[in-house]
């Protein structure tokens, strides 16, 4: 196959320990946030002080990659001094560039610090290239990370309309909401999860053990039963089963991870810019593993001469990853369109 520019691995680190693991096993580039209300994957005993961050950037930079700052909350009402310190911060330790979603900051951000490189987060949800191009005109963004409701050749079709960046997610978790805004989880638990970091704020999650299995609730709603041979899963409201018209079934999503391991040729001969990996909640050792085998998979897209095929250990390994130990290619392949 012709060869193409690869498209920049960007991989999650929700530590340091996690951070190094993306660097050492090949991520061109991380990604982090804060232990604050500016990063919308806040969560206990994760992310990055001012220090830590640090050493973070210095340990990423001294192996030639790239360190990215996730400051992709929405201001809230008069606290929006603890963003924009969160943005000088970013400019004042040097990350090659700041991830946001939220226009106020995005304006704030171009005019205080306009050498400081800015991306579009997914939570922006900018699905179009008219959005994208908006964002580029009013704030000089680089880079556009799209949603995970496009299919291959819609996100396409932006690439071929603007001149940004387009990053795209390639392993991990899917969202059938607007990133990052999901009204189920607002209405189960009366929180909105830009502000607590997760669509299904722990603190509202239980497991009970019944005869013969397992029930998870999100505050009170019954997400899901388990019988004790199945795996009992985390209770994120759009994965539950549901009873619809006499049938129990997943009705909205089942829990399955996006791998696009069998469309990377695809998705390199399109010109995507970078191809991002879910996850700053989970394990170094995730993290590890998951940059691994993708960096394996884009050198083997780049290396190949003409066919490209994906290895049956890469598959193997993701899949031990994989929510439900299942793999589908999301939007990206959707034939109902």
């Amino acid at each position: 196959m012709p060869v193409h520019r690869l498209p920049e691995l960007v991989c999650p680190a929700g530590s340091l320990p996690a951070l190094k693991a993306a660097v050492d096993h090949g991520a061109d580039a991380v990604y982090l946030g804060f232990k604050d209300n500016t990063n919308a994957r806040n969560f206990a005993g994760l992310n990055f002080d001012r220090k830590t961050m640090s050493e973070g950037i210095r340990y990423a930079h001294a192996r030639g990659k790239k360190v990215l700052l996730a400051i992709n909350t929405f201001p809230q009402a008069g606290r929006v001094a603890e963003w924009h310190r969160a943005v000088d911060t970013a400019a004042e330790l040097g990350v090659d560039a700041v991830i946001m979603a939220d226009v106020g900051l995005l304006a704030y951000a171009s005019r205080r610090h306009p050498t400081l490189r800015l991306h579009l987060s997914v939570q922006g949800s900018a699905t179009s290239f008219v959005a994208v191009n908006f964002a580029y005109q009013e704030f000089g963004i680089k880079r556009a990370v799209l949603p995970r409701v496009l299919t291959l050749q819609q996100v396409e079709h932006v690439i071929n309309n603007t001149g940004v960046e387009i990053e795209v997610f390639g392993f991990g978790s899917l969202c059938v909401m607007n990133e990052g805004r999901c009204w189920l989880s607002s209405y189960a638990c009366g929180e909105s999860p830009n502000t607590v970091g997760a669509c299904s704020p722990a603190r509202f999650v239980k497991w009970e053990k019944k005869s013969g299995g397992m029930e998870t609730r999100l505050n009170g709603i019954l997400i899901d039963r388990f019988s004790d041979d199945e795996a009992a899963g985390y209770p994120t409201l759009c994965k539950g089963r549901f009873e619809v018209n006499d049938a129990t079934y997943y009705a909205l999503e089942e829990p399955t991870s996006l791998n696009v391991l069998p469309i990377l040729p695809e998705i390199v001969k399109i010109g995507v810019a970078a191809i991002k990996v879910e996850g700053r909640q989970r394990s170094p050792t995730y993290v590890a593993q998951v940059t691994r085998t993708l960096r394996a998979a884009l050198d083997a897209v780049a290396n190949s001469d003409s066919a490209y095929a994906v290895r049956p250990a890469w598959l193997a390994e993701l899949s031990r990853l994989s929510e439900g130990s299942q793999a589908t290619l999301g939007a990206y392949s959707r034939p109902w369109r």
